[in-house]
């Protein structure tokens, strides 16, 4: 009998460690509409839902890379305000001399993503050259990135001199429906087949304006796949995952630890300039005392949420897509509700420990 037991603890505890992500969205998702209706459902607020949490989403796959091989990167939020704020300076310079829009746009658009990279490059120099533990050395970068920031725009804020294109990136998309005349948002309709299709409509409708899926949303969406390919499927993912599950194994295999580990936090470094260059984008300017603050926290948490092993050697980038789904549902949650801004990190705080809790419970 106490073997059975066991056996079905077990198989909970597996269970939870493979699906566990799956269930938590699916209630969510339910406990969302149930609690908001059709406005949840609504495809203006699933829109919105995914292009606010889409820069963090980004940060978040590239956290998946980080510590499934180990490691761990505090600093993604300053390299993040960094990126930006030199972009956007080099936006605004080359406008003043007369430089065309789009040519000075992409320049900023690509001096933000080296930015990212090289900052990121610096952290996995500090991690395998100076062989400085990752937790120290993108502490540091925490603290000295955003204070290069702040010393940029004397801890103010940057405002774009672009016109239009800059905050196109961040504001506009791909359109995937139009208004329908007479349904002015969601409703519930009358019965029968006019009743559903006029339900559907509302669902579609966007309060009057066109529907349109954001770049930002693609974005996220195409680093998500991607990774989750070189993940699964590339001889770096394979690597990837032998040097964070175990490394002196993974020596003896001929793997250059060294090199994957530096090049999983240039990646990371990039991915944070692309999320810096979307999040300025959308704002149409840069704040250096705000932008990014706290982003390290909630790129883990959809990571740990995920079912990404702190310890390394495993983890899923869908998983932590869901993830990210789950923190901007629970934020969402939180603030229909009425909930203090003030609590809902501690919310976030439980969400963490519960998931840790779960995974540990998984591989005892």
């Amino acid at each position: 009998m106490t073997t059975r037991k066991s056996g079905d603890a077990f198989s909970i505890q597996r269970f939870l460690e493979r699906w566990g992500v799956v269930v938590a969205f699916v209630l969510l998702f339910v406990a969302s509409c149930w609690n908001q209706g059709f406005d949840f459902l609504n495809a203006e607020n699933i829109r919105a839902l995914l292009n606010s949490n889409a820069p963090v989403g980004i940060l978040a796959v590239g956290m998946t890379l980080v510590i499934i091989s180990a490691g761990i990167d505090l600093s993604v939020g300053s390299m993040v305000v960094l990126s930006a704020a030199v972009g956007l300076t080099a936006v605004n310079w080359l406008i003043g001399k007369e430089w065309s829009e789009a040519s000075a746009v992409w320049v900023g658009v690509g001096t933000t993503l080296l930015v990212g990279l090289a900052a990121g490059s610096l952290n996995g120099a500090l991690v395998v050259v100076g062989r400085i533990a990752p937790f120290i050395a993108t502490l540091g970068g925490l603290a000295a990135y955003r204070s290069m920031a702040l010393a940029i725009a004397e801890a103010g804020e940057i405002r774009s001199q672009s016109d239009a294109l800059f905050r196109k990136f961040g504001r506009e998309g791909i359109p995937l429906a139009w208004e329908v005349p007479g349904v002015g948002g969601v409703g519930v309709g009358g019965a029968g087949v006019e009743g559903a299709e006029s339900t559907f409509r509302g669902l579609l409708n966007s309060g009057g304006k066109p529907l349109t899926l954001p770049y930002s949303i693609i974005v996220f969406f195409v680093v998500a796949i991607i990774a989750q390919w070189f993940l699964s499927r590339s001889r770096f993912g394979r690597h990837l995952i032998a040097v964070g599950a175990n490394e002196t194994a993974a020596r003896y295999a001929g793997i250059s630890v060294e090199w994957v580990r530096f090049r999983v936090y240039a990646v990371m470094g990039l991915l944070a300039g692309l999320a810096g260059f979307l999040q300025a984008s959308r704002m149409n300017s840069v704040s250096t005392s705000g932008l990014g603050v706290a982003a390290e926290l909630d790129a883990i948490a959809a990571v740990v949420i995920g079912g990404t092993s702190l310890r390394g050697g495993f983890g899923r980038v869908w998983g932590t897509v869901l993830g990210v789904l789950i923190l901007g549902m629970i934020t969402n949650m939180l603030t229909i509700s009425g909930v203090s801004p003030y609590w809902q990190g501690a919310v976030k705080g439980a969400v963490i420990v519960l998931a840790v809790l779960v995974q540990r419970g998984a591989r005892a």
